[in-house]
């Protein structure tokens, strides 16, 4: 095959270039290697002209083929410092390897042009004093004057930077920052305009060692590896590098970054832009300084979310930078020191700067949460704006929305203390409270809870209500409890409350809490409220021992028990076995040792009551002290409904009157609200009217002896009074007379309802209606034991029975 002529000419062109190159290059390459001394010196003397300090260079070689076309230098163990080096130890530059690409054009004009430059296994230390010096120093500042003087030429212009292995640190003492990076590799390929500026495109894989604002407080992105592309600018006129956001990846995560630095200011300001669209919250916690991660870490949430952060600040001696954090949360699992919030939804936001111009601190920190709405125990809520302020000393601030079945509170705050069967409750509140250890304490609540139509069970106490409503308004530290209605049984009860500083004694002091009820009833059966009369049932201890009981219900339990409360009752109709009473007022004191009872005043049975008294209980065992002061009591329905006073003899159909008395009794009560058995002790002052004793046993055996022939059936008498001292079984009559139609006695002695009756009972024979014409209160009085006396004892009998028998001790005393 003939080739044409232009192609020879061609490829005759084409190889006396090559060779001319060759020829140039080897020439070149000649000149280098035999000048290398020279240009050694060349180079060191160009560099250290402008330093203030020094740089050293321990050897230089060419490397021929690697900066073909032009002349590639390698320099070995490249050393700078600045001038006050001596003083702080730290190199700024240490280098073993430093390649060189120097221009071809440049060397035959006699000057250095870097196209490339290769840092290899070296360490660059940037070091700030205490005292603002740094080692930077080392290159001189031009003044504009000068830089007119040498004609305008313009800094040296390198077209390709790599690093390989290389310690890159930033350690700033005066602002306590330190920043290092282990490059493993960075490519940069520059490109300059002719106005002045740069643009780069970088690849880079480095591991941050540190990147601490503020050595004090941590670091960011600690040992985590970087591995990406940049694409950087610097615009010479303004002094502004800018990073294109692009995608880096941090350890495992990816991110979009950018950032813009401007130089042109003394300290170098900077913001940093990082976004994720997917990244787990620890991951994201990891990234940041130990004093947000470890607060931040007391939360997690299941699945990934999407993060901004902005960070802005600059290099000086400013502390740590302005962080701006930005987080989207949709239907993700929320785990808190307080619980677990399921289906959880909020636009999050943090930063260190609340307030402009108080610092980028803990106490100037803020955590936003909008929209935020889940479910927590099975209960929906939401929180239109909620605000955790202060992270130095945390106080959160919100407004609390839910609207939900009252039988999920159960899950809760667990069924110790309340169980809840039935009911709707719609909850409105604003709060604002302190965080201790991430958990609410002493909050400042204000707003409602509305329950309606529920079935409620006060489980240490045994109480069930039914269709019951509750509105609870709080008003700062106060609470005021309106609008309750409670049924239990056949018991419905109307109540208003109060308590004053119930929030902050909630948490501090339960055992001062104080709730005033105002109380109104139709009718009350006390049986089916017996159980606050027992001792509370104790909490269960499997529950416990699992760790399933919640902190709120313990907190709720205790201040149920350590509470104390005041009731002003008004009832139309009070019932108890067989009591009834109407018209019905008293004060009441509920506090954890029992119960006090003040100013009772009741209707029943014909007369009027009144009574004070106080319930002191014990496991097993309840005491009780009673005074009661009863005016015109018919005493048959009055011994009929206390249940005859725990006497077997003397009962309601032995008796007939109205009943004058006071008392003062003490005794033992159960759970169940039944009088214990030979407990009583005190005292019964009484003055019976227009009364009658109805087949009284003890009097008719003694009148089997005495007056075989008369009625003692019914023996009536116009004024009865007395006093009987109570001691457990034994019940003391004090001297006392009886004048009634058909007899008189006098009585006098112990009558027990065990062992150990001793009764003396002077009954004298004569007739009292041969007196009954004697106005003379004295003559009356002196006849009244005329003739015979028969002087009678009632003991025990040894079939358990009273026996009655002449007290011979009584007639020889006579």
């Amino acid at each position: 095959m003939k080739i044409p002529r232009w192609s020879k000419i061609t490829l005759i062109i084409f190889a006396s270039i090559v060779a001319l190159v060759l020829v140039i290059y080897i020439g070149l390459a000649a000149y280098v290697h035999f000048n290398k001394k020279k240009l050694l010196a060349t180079v060191t003397e160009k560099l250290n002209k402008n330093l203030n300090g020094k740089m050293t260079i321990e050897s230089m070689d060419p490397t021929f083929l690697k900066g073909f076309p032009g002349v590639s230098l390698s320099l070995r163990n490249v050393i700078l410092r600045d001038s006050l080096w001596q003083n702080h130890q730290h190199n700024l530059i240490e280098a073993k390897d430093f390649d060189v690409a120097v221009n071809i054009m440049g060397l035959l004009k006699g000057t250095i042009d870097i196209e490339k430059l290769g840092i290899n296994n070296a360490t660059i230390y940037l070091y700030t004093d205490s005292n603002g010096y740094t080692n930077t120093a080392v290159f001189k500042k031009k003044k504009q004057q000068e830089k007119g003087k040498e004609g305008g030429s313009s800094p040296a212009e390198i077209g390709k930077i790599t690093l390989n292995n290389v310690n890159f640190v930033v350690d700033n003492k005066k602002g306590h920052k330190l920043f290092q990076f282990v490059v493993d590799e960075l490519k940069a390929k520059m490109d300059y305009h002719l106005l002045g500026g740069w643009e780069a495109d970088i690849k880079l894989k480095t591991l941050a060692k540190s990147l601490a604002f503020n050595t004090r407080k941590g670091s960011f992105i600690k040992d985590k590896l970087l591995e990406g592309p940049f694409k950087v600018s610097y615009n010479d006129g303004n002094g502004i590098v800018e990073v294109a956001p692009n995608k880096l990846n941090i350890g495992s995560n990816g991110f979009i970054i950018g950032a813009k630095f401007d130089t042109g200011k003394e300290n170098t300001e900077f913001t940093i832009n990082i976004e994720a669209s997917e990244i787990l919250w620890r991951n994201a916690s990891g990234l940041l300084a130990p004093n947000i991660s470890s607060k931040l870490n007391m939360f997690n949430l299941d699945r990934p979310i999407h993060a901004k952060c902005r960070l802005k600040g600059n290099m000086g001696p400013g502390g740590e930078p302005e962080i701006y954090v930005e987080a989207f949360i949709k239907n993700n699992v929320l785990t808190t020191p307080g619980g677990v919030i399921d289906s959880c939804n909020f636009n999050g936001v943090f930063t260190n700067n609340h307030l402009n111009g108080a610092g980028f601190t803990d106490a100037n920190s803020v955590i936003k949460l909008h929209n935020f709405s889940g479910t927590y125990k099975q209960i929906p809520f939401s929180i239109d704006t909620a605000l955790i302020e202060n992270l130095e000393r945390p106080i959160a601030r919100g407004i609390f929305k839910s609207r939900f079945d009252i039988t999920k509170l159960n899950n809760a705050i667990g069924a110790e203390t309340l169980k809840f069967t039935k009911g709707t409750a719609n909850v409105n509140l604003a709060y604002a409270a302190d965080i201790v250890d991430f958990k609410l304490t002493k909050p400042l609540v204000s707003g409602d809870i509305d329950i309606k139509d529920a079935d409620i069970s006060y489980v240490p106490r045994k109480l069930n209500f039914t269709n019951t409503a509750i509105l609870l308004n709080f008003t700062n530290n106060d609470l005021f409890i309106q609008n309750i209605r409670l049924q239990s049984g056949k018991s419905v009860v109307f109540m208003d409350g109060t308590i004053r500083n119930f929030l902050n004694l909630y948490y501090t002091a339960p055992e001062k809490i104080l709730l005033n009820w105002k109380i109104r009833s139709p009718q009350i059966h006390l049986g089916e409220f017996m159980g606050f009369l027992g001792s509370r049932k104790p909490a269960s201890k499997a529950r416990k021992k699992n760790n399933h009981k919640t902190s709120f219900s313990e907190d709720l339990n205790e201040v149920f028990e350590k509470s104390n409360v005041n009731m002003h009752l008004s009832v139309d109709k009070v019932y108890y076995n067989r009591f009834l009473a109407t018209n019905a007022t008293a004060e009441l004191l509920l506090s954890e040792a029992g119960i006090a009872i003040k100013n009772v005043s009741v209707k029943h049975a014909g007369g009027a009551l009144k009574l004070n008294g106080n319930i002191t209980q014990r496991a097993g065992l309840n005491r009780f002290t009673v005074n009661t002061v009863l005016s015109n009591v018919d005493i048959k329905n009055f011994f009929y409904s206390f249940n005859n006073f725990g006497l077997t003899s003397l009962t309601s159909r032995n008796l007939k009157g109205y009943l004058f008395a006071k008392t003062n009794i003490s005794g033992g009560i159960t759970d169940q609200g039944k009088l214990v058995a030979n407990s009583l002790n005190g005292s019964v002052a009484f003055d019976l009217k227009k009364g009658a004793l109805l087949n009284f046993d003890p009097i008719i055996s003694v009148g089997k002896f005495a007056f075989p022939f008369r009625d003692l059936n019914n023996i009536t008498f116009t004024n009865l009074n007395g006093r009987f001292d109570v001691r457990g079984q034994n019940i003391t009559i004090n001297p006392m007379q009886i004048n009634t139609s058909l007899l008189n006695m006098d009585v006098a002695g112990v009558y027990s309802m065990g062992k150990g009756t001793n009764i003396a009972v002077d009954v004298p024979l004569r007739n009292p209606k041969k007196d009954a014409d004697i106005t003379d209160k004295e003559e009356k009085k002196a006849r009244r034991m005329k003739g015979i006396v028969l002087h009678l004892l009632a003991t025990d009998g040894e079939d358990g029975k009273i026996k009655i028998k002449l007290n011979r001790n009584r007639e020889q005393s006579r």
